[in-house]
C-alpha cells in the first residue's frame, strides 16, 4: 500500500493510501472510456484544471497534455468550447467535497490511480447520472457526427465519457 501525501494550492498535507492496481478493480457500475491521461491529451477544462498537482500523478499523464497553466483556454478543450461551470457553482450544489477540492475529476484522478473512499459511490452516482447526456447525442444527432452538440460532447469528455463515438 503505497502512501500519497499532497501539498499544492488546494490542499496541504492531505495523504491518502493506494489499496488497488493504477486501472484496475473499479467498482461494477462504473466504467469510464478514457483514463484520465487520455482525457489530458484530447483537452479537458480548457487546460487549467491539473496544472499545480503534478508532483501528485504520474509524469507520462502530462506528456501530451493540452494545459494552461496561467488561465482557462477553451481552445484546448477537444471541441474547442467551453463546457464548465465554475468551481463556485459545484460547491454551491454541495457536489464538492474536502478530500477532493477540484471536484470530479480530481475524484477520478485518484480513484484511478488505486485510491478507494467512502465517497465513491456518490461519485459514481454522478458519473452514472452524466448518461443522459449519450442518449440525448443518440436521439439529436447523426452518428460521429462530432460538430452537434459540441458543448455537450466536451461535457462528456469531461467525465471520463468519449463522445466521439456517439
Amino acid at each position: 500500500m503505497k502512501k500519497v501525501i499532497v501539498n499544492d494550492k488546494m490542499q496541504k498535507g492531505y495523504h491518502y493510501f493506494l489499496t488497488e492496481p493504477e486501472g484496475e478493480n473499479f467498482h461494477p457500475d462504473f466504467k469510464p472510456e478514457l483514463t484520465p491521461k487520455e482525457m489530458l491529451e484530447l483537452g479537458v477544462f480548457g487546460g487549467k484544471y491539473m496544472t499545480d498537482c503534478r508532483n501528485e500523478f504520474p509524469n507520462d499523464w502530462f506528456e501530451n497534455a493540452k494545459l494552461s497553466p496561467k488561465k482557462k483556454d477553451p481552445k484546448l478543450n477537444f471541441f474547442e468550447i467551453d463546457a464548465s461551470k465554475p468551481l463556485s457553482y459545484w460547491k454551491e450544489k454541495d457536489w464538492i467535497h474536502p478530500e477532493d477540492p477540484r471536484g470530479w475529476f480530481q475524484w477520478y484522478c485518484r480513484y484511478y490511480l488505486g485510491r478507494r473512499t467512502d465517497d465513491d459511490l456518490r461519485q459514481i452516482k454522478r458519473w452514472k447520472a452524466i448518461q443522459r447526456h449519450v442518449s440525448q447525442l443518440k436521439k439529436n444527432c447523426p452518428k460521429q457526427a462530432l460538430d452537434c452538440r459540441r458543448r455537450q460532447r466536451q461535457a462528456l469528455l469531461h467525465w471520463a465519457i468519449d463522445s466521439r463515438k456517439i
